[in-house]
């Protein structure tokens, strides 16, 4: 009996509007790519017609692609391109340059990949409480921060003590921090999404709350996030396809002198080498005959009804995060205050 896969009935999450975007590729978005040394920045605006498509909000998204942050070179450069991005966000979200802050850092400071947000507002330059003293130079900002937990501990829905919180100190507009989820693991702990569209608490670890966006507070927010886990069924089915990307360059290089010659193992995913279908089925049988999403879809149903499908962070997450909190602060301290350069 022929097993039939019912892609209809699962729905396998990103966070990420590029993946939503490489996952439909029916019609057209526009979008504008920069590569510079090791980093890449796509810029992408969501219309209404896409939104529906892609599953996203109507909105920009720029999402900032990179290879490694424990370098402090890389790390320094990083945050360079992610605090310009973000100016160019506030400024398409018409923020003024006298416009008073509140910064959110979401997440659990508990678990270390949703700690994200909390980290990140451990480093950010507040001056609220100098200007209610009057004591700010020129050049700086009005902001605030809060990290509010998460609604196991506090019993509080999130947005509803942000939205206390706005109430009480009638800031211009947020800039809310959190942890994300991916489809592939080649994007987490190496991406940043920044959008002027909101956010989900908790989305990042599979516990997604009331957003938090301009319809729900009345004022702009810019979403800020780097995908911290991804499921089982991702790191299968990536698994899968660099078997196949395996195969392939091996196939093709069987019998050049230089592999035999390596002393170290080839990096076939820099070769850009594919399988074919043929080789596929030869080597995989009716796996091999499967679409990416039909692959995805096959592994969600093996894993999920044995509660298998467990949400994964790399070994070295505490490092990174560290790392990628103090990108995402100092970007955003440069970003707001003309006076903070480093």
């Amino acid at each position: 009996m022929k097993h039939e896969i019912h892609l209809e009935k699962y729905d396998i999450r990103t966070d990420l509007a590029i993946e939503s975007l490489e996952n439909n590729k029916e019609g057209t978005i526009e979008k504008r790519v920069l590569e510079k040394d090791d980093v890449r920045v796509t810029d992408i605006y969501v219309d209404e017609q896409n939104s529906l498509r892609i599953g996203k909000k109507i909105g920009n998204y720029t999402t900032i692609e990179f290879a490694d942050v424990t370098d402090s070179q890389n790390k320094e450069k990083v945050k360079k391109i992610f605090s310009k991005k973000l100016k160019e966000l506030l400024k398409k979200a018409k923020i003024k340059k006298e416009d008073t802050a509140l910064l959110i850092g979401l997440g659990n400071p508990s678990s270390t990949p949703d700690s994200l947000g909390p980290l990140t507002i451990d480093s950010i330059l507040v001056t609220r409480h100098l200007f209610a003293l009057g004591e700010v130079d020129d050049g700086f900002r009005n902001v605030c921060a809060i990290s509010p937990g998460v609604m196991g501990t506090t019993g509080i829905e999130t947005s509803d003590m942000i939205l206390s919180v706005i109430d009480a100190t009638k800031p211009d507009f947020v800039i809310a921090v959190d942890a994300l989820a991916s489809q592939s693991v080649t994007r987490v702990n190496k991406t940043i999404q920044m959008t002027d569209t909101g956010i989900h608490p908790g989305s990042g670890v599979g516990n997604s709350r009331k957003e938090i966006s301009k319809e729900v507070l009345g004022i702009p927010v810019i979403a800020i996030g780097v995908p911290t886990v991804v499921d089982a069924v991702t790191i299968v089915s990536d698994t899968i396809h660099y078997m196949y990307e395996h195969y392939a360059y091996m196939k093709k290089n069987m019998e050049n002198p230089m592999l035999k010659l390596a002393t170290s193992p080839i990096n076939y995913l820099k070769k850009n080498t594919r399988i074919d279908d043929q080789d596929k089925q030869t080597l995989f049988g009716m796996l091999g005959t499967l679409t990416e999403s039909e692959t995805k879809t096959l592994v969600f149903e093996v894993l999920s009804p044995i509660g298998y499908n467990l949400m994964v962070t790399p070994k070295e997450v505490d490092f990174v995060m560290d790392k990628l909190a103090s990108i995402i602060a100092g970007g955003i301290n440069e970003a707001l205050h003309k006076k903070v350069t480093h």
